[in-house]
């Protein structure tokens, strides 16, 4: 270990030797380690099956982050909080850039992640993914995180190929007073409100949230020049409850950030949207959901995007037939964008409108006590390529209440986007790249077998083994001496392992740890001029991480993280490995103080290149103070 690091490693010894016992006074404890590991394979989670099922009994690879998880780990954003799920691969490319994915393919535009927050879709039309920089979530406000690798296109739709990250935010009835929270360290200030009660049957929250991270450096010390602000306002209110009720809420944002340019891109925009669910006397399940999302995007180079999404949809769950749980709903959506072309890049035309529709239904069943099937499509239709079918088949067997096998097949897309169809690279010929009006949807077919169980009231664990096959992955082609094109001339493979496991060493104590080991193979197919397939799978073959939670006392809360990520292929990262930490102490019912250390295992690395020189994240320090009223 470099002598700058020797001081970091009594911390993390401390970690794994604790040597104060803690007191059973719950007025002080973190629900975190208040739940028994039998409570946490309770915890209901959504996203598999689009209704309340137990996270112990989802046949899907899922892991749940919970609001508590996020809060001791110390993380400020909702990319920091992602890297809390063993099944994500999380990169920082810079100050505002992340690249996020499951099971490979992972890069900074990255376009098989289907992210979706309170029923509202992330993701942007121009490149099917998400802007990482403009999702400045209030993370006290979210109530878990479900994080699903592998398909959900049948319950989820196009997109959700590699995975999906549903985010829940907590009811308003369980944010009643207030809260403000300071939090600055050697990069980063952040300032948060919340104020929350409850009037004329209804209950209500409000909060605010400013956040400045100041640049990084480049990997030749120069400086990143990719410094953000962001500021963040919004609501939620909630008439009713589960069995019958009204949620409306909604949020604007503003901010900016820098690049190499010497004008700063500006990002703003904001959504309403209402929920109403009601459970009729003979038990079945009625939904409806409704948003409109605005976001306004100022790009330095000179292109400027501004998105306006229309969603109306509704689902209707039923269990009238005997040993049947039958789900349907179909929806739609409308994507008005208007580009303003830039000087190195256009798109044409300037203005598009995309429509999608949908219709779905879902069957899961038990034919005996220890044998459930799961069964569903989707037919998805899309401006660009029409209809789309979306089926999965998943099995379940439990040899005991506590264990579960479960296997499944599914197809899914990676439909268009306008990037695919509509670029055109620089402005004005001659052009050295453009879109393809015949560009297919990509196609993912795969399987899995999975293993949960939970052997003892103290441990539980996690087993996944994929395959996922792919065709019509974009390539980029070129014929003659003619402008580049993107076409659908890729095909490959994406295989590994996913595991992971809880151990409850004490009453204060628990461990947690996660391991993805992933291979990816692309291929070209016949007569593609494709050259560089390394920019699609550009992937760490291994992902390995240790969680500790220790309650050193009711009112002093450690924990730490170890991560260690291996090297990317081409262009070339160096493996890293570091860990974060976090000492909270709170004096009184009120009151929490917190320090934290992140990126401790060395003073700087790359996690991710980027089209100039790559930046480096550097170790940090930040202290916080959190009081309640």
């Amino acid at each position: 270990m470099p002598r700058s690091n020797r001081a970091f490693l009594p911390m993390l010894l401390l970690a794994c030797t604790p040597a104060l016992a803690a007191s059973s006074d719950e007025r002080f404890r973190d629900q975190l380690l208040a739940l028994s590991l039998e409570d946490l394979g309770n915890v209901e989670v959504t996203s598999v099956s689009r209704r309340g099922q137990r996270s112990a009994q989802a046949p899907a690879s899922v892991f749940v982050i919970s609001r508590d998880d996020i809060r001791r780990s110390g993380a400020t954003s909702l990319p920091e909080a992602l890297r809390l799920a063993p099944n994500l691969q999380v990169a920082r490319v810079s100050t505002h850039a992340y690249a996020i994915s499951a099971r490979g393919f992972n890069n900074a535009i990255g376009n098989k992640m289907q992210v979706i927050q309170d029923g509202r879709v992330l993701y942007s039309p121009l490149f099917t993914g998400v802007f990482w920089d403009t999702q400045d979530t209030a993370l006290e406000e979210i109530e878990r995180i479900e994080v699903i690798s592998g398909p959900a296109a049948a319950m989820w739709g196009a997109n959700a190929v590699n995975g999906i990250i549903n985010i829940v935010t907590r009811p308003a009835s369980e944010s009643s007073g207030g809260t403000a929270a300071v939090m600055a360290g050697t990069d980063e200030q952040i300032l948060s409100a919340r104020l929350g009660g409850s009037s004329g049957g209804a209950h209500w929250r409000l909060f605010a949230r400013h956040a400045d991270r100041e640049a990084s450096e480049r990997i030749n010390g120069s400086p990143g020049r990719d410094s953000i602000w962001r500021s963040h306002v919004g609501f939620r209110s909630d008439w009713g409850d589960a069995d019958d009720g009204l949620t409306l809420q909604g949020d604007v944002y503003r901010g900016a950030f820098q690049s190499f340019l010497p004008v700063p891109t500006r990002i703003e925009g904001g959504n309403l949207l209402a929920r109403w669910s009601r459970v009729g006397a003979n038990g079945d399940r009625l939904q409806v959901l409704g948003y409109y999302d605005h976001s306004r995007r100022e790009i330095a180079t000179g292109l400027t995007d501004d998105l306006g999404t229309w969603n109306l949809e509704f689902q209707h769950g039923t269990s009238r037939f005997t040993g049947h749980e039958l789900i349907w709903g179909a929806g739609m959506q409308s994507l008005d964008d208007e580009v303003t072309n830039g000087r190195t890049q256009a798109f044409f035309p300037e203005d598009r409108t995309l429509h999608n529709s949908w219709l779905f239904l879902q069957d899961e069943f038990a034919p005996t006590e220890s044998i459930r099937i799961l069964g569903g499509v989707r037919a998805a239709r899309n401006s660009y390529t029409g209809t789309e079918l979306l089926p999965t088949l998943r099995l379940s067997w439990y040899s005991t209440p506590d264990s579960m096998l479960w296997a499944g097949v599914s197809r899914a897309v990676r439909a268009p986007s306008r990037l695919d169809r509509e670029l055109f690279q620089p402005q004005t010929p001659p052009f050295t790249l453009v879109g393809n009006d015949d560009f297919l949807s990509e196609v993912a077919v795969v399987t899995e077998l999975g293993w949960r169980a939970a052997p003892s009231p103290r441990t539980s664990y996690s087993l996944t083994v994929f395959n996922q096959e792919y065709d019509r992955l974009r390539s980029v082609e070129r014929i003659g001496t003619g402008p580049f094109f993107f076409d659908n001339k890729l095909h490959g493979r994406s295989r590994g392992l996913e595991a992971w496991g809880l151990v409850q060493l004490r009453e204060d104590w628990r461990l947690s740890a996660g391991a993805l080991l992933l291979d990816v193979d692309l291929r070209i197919r016949p007569g593609s001029t494709e050259t560089t397939t390394s920019r699609l799978a550009n992937d760490p073959r291994q992902q390995l991480q240790l969680r500790s939670s220790f309650d050193i006392s009711p009112n002093l809360l450690f924990d730490v993280m170890v991560r260690h990520v291996g090297a990317l292929p081409a262009p070339a990262v160096d493996a890293y490995t570091t860990f974060d930490v976090r000492l909270a102490w709170r004096p009184s019912n009120s009151l929490e103080l917190a320090a934290v250390g992140r990126n401790l295992g060395q003073s700087r690395h790359v996690e991710f290149p980027s089209a100039t020189l790559a930046n480096e994240m550097e170790r940090t320090l930040m202290a916080t103070v959190r009081w309640w009223w």
